[in-house]
C-alpha cells in the first residue's frame, strides 16, 4: 500500500450485495474483499465486460463523484444506471494532503458531462466553455486539460473512445504532466498508447484479478500481431466466416 496516495484500499463488503447479482458472476471482483493501489497510476485492462468500467465507477460513486462523470460539484443526472456496487464498496484514503480536487471522466457520457461544463462554466471568470462546438476528440481533450491540475484524482473510463491515436498521445502526455504535480489516476482502457503510461501498474481483468506487464495485455498483444501480420489475420478472420 501506498500511504501518499488519495485512495490506497478498496475493501468490498459482499453482504451489501444481492445473492443473484450479476455482481457475483464477474470473476475479477466475486472473490475480493480488499484490493490495494501501490502506483499513482493504475491502469484497468481486460475484454468488454470484464468489471473494469463496473469497479471504476463503484470507485467514483464512493468518493463522492456524479455517477455520469464530472467532479464531484456535478449533481445533474439524466439517466440512473450505476450498479449496486458503490453501496457495498469503502474507500481507504492516503494520508497525504491533496487539493480536493478530482474528476470523472468516461467517454459514453460525455456529452451530457459537456453539456453540463458549459452550463457552469457561464458563472466562472473565464466564462462559457463550448465544447459542443468542438469536434468530439478536441472537447473530450480539452475538459480533460482543463481539469486535470496537481494532487487530484482522476478516474478515466475508456478515454480512446473520444480520441485519435495522435489524440491519446497527446492525453498521455498530459496525465504524466499531472502524475509529476502528484496526482493520482486510475484509468480503465484498451488503448496499447495509454496502457503505456510508465510506472503504471497495470490489473488483468480475464481471469481473478491480478497484475500483468504491459506486454502481457491484449491491448498490446493484439495490437502487435495485427500490425505485424496483418494479411495473415484478415485471411485467416475471412475463412472462419
Amino acid at each position: 500500500m501506498n500511504n501518499d496516495l488519495m485512495i490506497r484500499s478498496i475493501y468490498i463488503d459482499w453482504d451489501q450485495i444481492e445473492s443473484d447479482s450479476y455482481l457475483r458472476n464477474i470473476e475479477a471482483l466475486r472473490d475480493k474483499a480488499r484490493i490495494d493501489f501501490h502506483a499513482q497510476t493504475t491502469i484497468l485492462t481486460g475484454e468488454n465486460g470484464s468489471g473494469k468500467s463496473t469497479l471504476l465507477e463503484a470507485i467514483a460513486v464512493a468518493y463522492g463523484f456524479n455517477p455520469e462523470g464530472g467532479s464531484r460539484n456535478y449533481s445533474f443526472s439524466t439517466y440512473d444506471s450505476h450498479s449496486e456496487l458503490s453501496k457495498a464498496v469503502t474507500l481507504v484514503k492516503g494520508i497525504r494532503k491533496h487539493n480536493g480536487w478530482g474528476y470523472f471522466l468516461r467517454a459514453e457520457s460525455f456529452y451530457n458531462v459537456a453539456t453540463a461544463e458549459e452550463e457552469y462554466s457561464k458563472d466562472t471568470p473565464k466564462g462559457p466553455m463550448y465544447y459542443h462546438r468542438r469536434s468530439h476528440g478536441e472537447s473530450f481533450l480539452a475538459l480533460a486539460q482543463e481539469n486535470f491540475r496537481s494532487r487530484g484524482l482522476y478516474l478515466l473510463d475508456e478515454p480512446e473512445a473520444a480520441l485519435s491515436p495522435r489524440r491519446q498521445m497527446t492525453m498521455l502526455i498530459e496525465i504524466m504532466e499531472s502524475i509529476k504535480l502528484g496526482s493520482q489516476f486510475i484509468i480503465a482502457t484498451h488503448s496499447p498508447i495509454l496502457s503505456g503510461i510508465p510506472d503504471a501498474e497495470l490489473w488483468s481483468f480475464d481471469g481473478p484479478l491480478h497484475t500483468c506487464t504491459y506486454e502481457e495485455t491484449d491491448a498490446y498483444t493484439v495490437t502487435r500481431m495485427f500490425i505485424n501480420s496483418r494479411e495473415q489475420i484478415l485471411k485467416h478472420l475471412l475463412e472462419e466466416e
